[in-house]
């Protein structure tokens, strides 16, 4: 009811539809004021006072309501109301935003809703069929009555009623006197409705809630007007429904007595011909006479098995199902008031358990009586077949043991060998303890036999006595090998510790003669004096243990000794050597005897060595002697250049004049630093690696040189940081010296241009300059100029050039190289040889902030080859230098 309760609002905004509904509504609230004498025109006015709602509201319900006001004011009309909503709230029905106000108003959506509301509680939430109330209830109502017409299907309260044949079968199946439904057809719904709606109204006192034409007009016609009317119908013909409930109930009460009765009947045949069945099976399982052999008695009792599966299961079934039938009866006795079965004499539930007790205990007996005598039967025929297979696992399991036990196989076995036949003389010894058992069982099973007088005793006889003597010959000869074999192994246990020690004090022993040969062998890398001094006391301790390890020896020698002389005396056939390691004594004198062979090779390669060192020591004190002196030297002049840019005293004329003097003074003590460089070679060249006779080394002094070089000659930082970075480029072994292959290389990705004699270097790269660059990666270049730069930078000639003559050369000529000349020819390449520039070339070349520095300063170009933007370089280039003016 819940969504019937709630008024949907939303389908009252189509026209068609709330036109249906308020000549529906109209029609059914006239319906029931008639009772009172009054009636309503225009269901949204005359409701608006409340007084006949409140009248409709009593007449429908049989209850009075509160006394209404009777004043015309709106307050009065909206108390009115709001007692009429009261009451329809006390009704259980939930009314979603249905206000007094709105009724008052004449708000036709509310005024429609709250009638619908009335509706749904009046006239069709009390209908109920079968379970279903409501509309569930009603549609079921109609589906149930128009089930058996043709062309009828009713599915819901909208389109099914269209062709008005569902209203016609409503009224012929209640008064089929009223309408010829055989005349009706479906492709005539106005002629349908019509004669429905007319004969409703006329005969059965239904109003003429809707209109033919509006139904049929309308795709979807309006759910609530066609349930309110068809309502109607229910109400008119409710007592028939009476009638045809009463008749319903009849037939329900005869079919459950027939249901009965037929379940009574079945339960007397299913009771006699099971007792029959019972009555002629006992004698059968009561039948004890014996059957003289094997086979007689298993027929007997497959024919048992056979009633177990085939006979019996059937009437387990039916004793279950006349049972349950029995329960089921009584039961739906009970249910319908009806007086308890009672079965016929000897057929009752009881009588057939106690004859089906006598079944069972029937075939419990025959059953026993039927294993015991199959029992009997087989029981000599299994002691025979049982002595038999015991006795053949028995002779198959001692055959080829005698054989195995007579075996000398332990005298040419190891140690490991002998413990395994030892375990395995263990496993067999268990087993053969084991089969003890077997052996006395089948004594037992002889015996039992001869006591049963079975017909083949004497062969059972015989064949137990073999089997007897043969066990204990087996016996005497597991005891012989037993002794054999721990004999062998204790004499074995000596040797094998023998093995043991020999192996404990020849591994460490073999181990300390390696590595003594291997530091004997080892090349060593000393330093000092003081290492090699202490690398010759090391070898002469080592020295001194020498006595002691051929003590050692000596030992060793004599447990291998012992182990041959065990050999020789107790004839062992030893089958291997030492399982323990794989030195023997011809391995340890061998290398005994190399040690000794590598003692004064060692002794002689130490001496050597402690003269290189003592050269080496020489060789510190020569380089340090000059390091701290010239390391000084240089920070001192580092200083005075740095107090010459700060403290600016002089013209600047005087300042020149003194970094000359400083520059000239440098290169005047260039001599000894080149002296300095060659120490510092030999010392490489010695791979002396430290020195503490000073704290300078020949990287920091060339750091620091290169520093005031730098500071001396004005090379920038960024040039510095540029000679460096091509330097370390070009030096691929980092030996800090470039060779004259890479020293040409160096050149070349600096711009020089080697191939031509008679040309500087002028910051271009014209065709020639980059013919030079390929030439680099594998080409010949020009040898007279590099063998002129060669002459400088490595004046000794030899072959090397170091980074401080590198930026001595680089120094010279780098400076003052950037003349007018120089920016006008870089300007031509910019300008692809034309003596103009364009302003776009030079943003595509340049930086953007110089791009346009230079476009705002160049004067435009007026030679005869000017083009429309052409900008004036050359003109700039000379202004740049004081040339000319900018």
């Amino acid at each position: 009811m819940q969504q019937e309760d709630d008024w949907d609002r939303d389908l009252l905004l189509d026209p068609a539809w709330e036109k249906q509904q308020r000549k529906t509504f109209t029609a059914w609230c006239n319906s029931h004021l008639r009772k009172a004498g009054t009636q309503i025109e225009n269901i949204e006015e005359d409701f608006r006072d409340g007084l006949k709602l409140m009248l409709l509201l009593e007449v429908i319900s049989g209850e009075r309501l509160a006394k209404p006001e009777r004043g015309k004011m709106r307050v009065h009309k909206i108390s009115n109301v709001n007692k009429a909503l009261d009451f329809i709230a006390s009704k259980g029905v939930k009314l979603v935003s249905i206000g007094a106000e709105e009724i008052v108003d004449g708000n036709a959506k509310m005024t429609l809703g709250m009638i619908w509301t009335i509706i749904l509680r009046f006239a069709i939430q009390d209908i109920s069929v079968e379970e279903t109330s409501a509309k569930e209830g009603l549609l079921l109502w109609c589906q149930r009555k128009t089930a058996p017409y043709k062309n009828v299907n009713i599915q819901n309260f909208h389109i099914s009623w269209k062709d008005g044949l569902g209203f016609c079968a409503l009224i012929h199946r209640h008064r089929p006197e009223l309408i010829d439904y055989g005349k009706l057809r479906k492709d005539d719904p106005m002629t349908n409705l019509n004669t429905a709606f007319d004969v409703a109204e006329k005969y059965l006192d239904i109003p003429k809630m809707l209109d033919a034409e509006d139904i049929v007009g309308t795709a979807r016609p309006d759910e609530k007007a066609i349930m309110t009317y068809v309502s109607s119908f229910y109400h008119a013909f409710s007592g028939a429904q009476k009638a045809e409930t009463a008749a319903n109930r009849i037939c329900k009460v005869l079919a459950v007595n027939q249901e009965n009765e037929q379940l009574m009947e079945d339960y007397e045949k299913l009771a006699s011909d099971l007792l029959e069945w019972i009555r002629r099976t006992i004698p059968w399982l009561e039948n004890r006479t014996p059957e003289k052999t094997m086979a007689a008695m298993q027929q007997k009792l497959e024919d048992f098995r056979d009633y177990r599966r085939l006979h019996k299961p059937p009437k387990v079934q039916e004793k279950c199902q006349l049972e349950i039938n029995f329960n089921t009866l009584q039961t739906k006795l009970r249910l319908s008031n009806r007086p308890a079965f009672m079965p016929s004499e000897g057929r009752m539930v009881s009588d057939i358990c106690n004859a089906w007790g006598r079944l069972e205990g029937a075939e419990k007996g025959y059953e026993e009586w039927l294993l015991n005598e199959i029992r009997r039967l087989e029981r000599l025929d299994h002691l025979a077949e049982k002595f038999r297979q015991k006795a053949a696992i028995h002779e198959a399991w001692t055959e080829g043991k005698e054989d195995m036990l007579q075996q000398k196989d332990y005298e040419t076995a190891s140690l490991s060998e002998i413990k395994a036949l030892l375990k395995k003389h263990e496993a067999f010894e268990s087993d053969l303890a084991a089969h003890q058992d077997r052996v006395e069982q089948i004594a037992a099973i002889a015996q039992e036999l001869n006591e049963l007088d079975y017909y083949d005793s004497p062969s059972v006889n015989a064949r137990c006595q073999r089997i007897c003597d043969e066990w204990d010959a087996l016996g005497g000869l597991t005891q012989k090998r037993s002794e054999a074999l721990q004999r062998t192994e204790k004499l074995l246990e000596t040797i094998d510790q023998l093995y043991l020690e020999f192996a404990k004090r020849a591994a460490p022993f073999n181990n300390w003669m390696e590595g003594a040969m291997e530091d004997l062998q080892d090349t060593f890398i000393v330093h000092t004096i003081e290492e090699i001094q202490g690398l010759s006391t090391a070898h002469e301790q080592f020295k001194a243990t020498l006595p002691e390890a051929d003590k050692e020896r000596q030992a060793i020698l004599g447990i291998h000794n012992e182990i041959a002389k065990i050999v020789q005396t107790y004839h062992v056939n030893m089958a291997g050597t030492n399982p323990y390691t794989t030195i023997n004594p011809q391995e340890i004198n061998a290398k005994w005897d190399k040690v000794r062979q590598l003692v004064p090779q060692r002794d002689q390669a130490l001496i050597e060595e402690h003269a290189r060192q003592q050269n080496n020591e020489r060789l510190r004190k020569q380089f340090a002697s000059q390091a701290n002196v010239i390391g000084p030297w240089i920070q001192t002049k580092m200083e005075e250049i740095g107090r010459i840019s700060i403290e600016m005293h002089g013209t600047l004329e005087d300042q020149l004049t003194h970094l000359r003097q400083y520059e000239k003074s440098i290169v005047n003590y260039k001599p000894k630093i080149d002296q300095l460089e060659g120490d510092h070679q030999l010392i490489q060249e010695a791979l002396i690696f430290d020195n503490k006779h000073t704290n300078y080394t020949m990287e920091h002094i060339r750091v620091e040189n290169q520093i005031l070089t730098r500071d001396a000659k004005g090379i920038s930082q960024d040039q510095m940081n540029e000679f460096r970075a091509s330097f370390n480029h070009f030096d691929r072994d980092h030996s800090g010296t470039l060779g004259a292959e890479e020293f040409k290389a160096c050149l070349i990705s600096l711009g020089f241009d080697i191939a031509n004699d008679a040309q500087k270097r002028t910051g271009m790269m014209d065709r020639e300059d980059f013919r030079a660059c390929l030439i680099s990666m594998g080409y010949n270049l020009g040898e007279a100029e590099f063998a002129r730069i060669m002459s400088i930078v490595d004046p000794n000639r030899l072959g090397v050039i170091t980074f401080q003559a590198f930026i001595d050369f680089m120094s010279r000529e780098t400076a003052d190289t950037d003349t007018a000349d120089q920016v006008m020819a870089s300007f031509k390449v910019l300008a692809g040889d034309k003596n103009y520039i364009l302003a776009d070339e030079l943003r595509r070349e340049l930086p953007p902030d110089q791009a346009e520095y230079c476009i705002a300063r160049m004067a435009p170009y007026t030679g005869p080859d000017a083009v429309p933007g052409a900008l004036d370089y050359m003109s700039f280039s000379t202004a740049l230098y004081g040339e000319s003016d900018l």
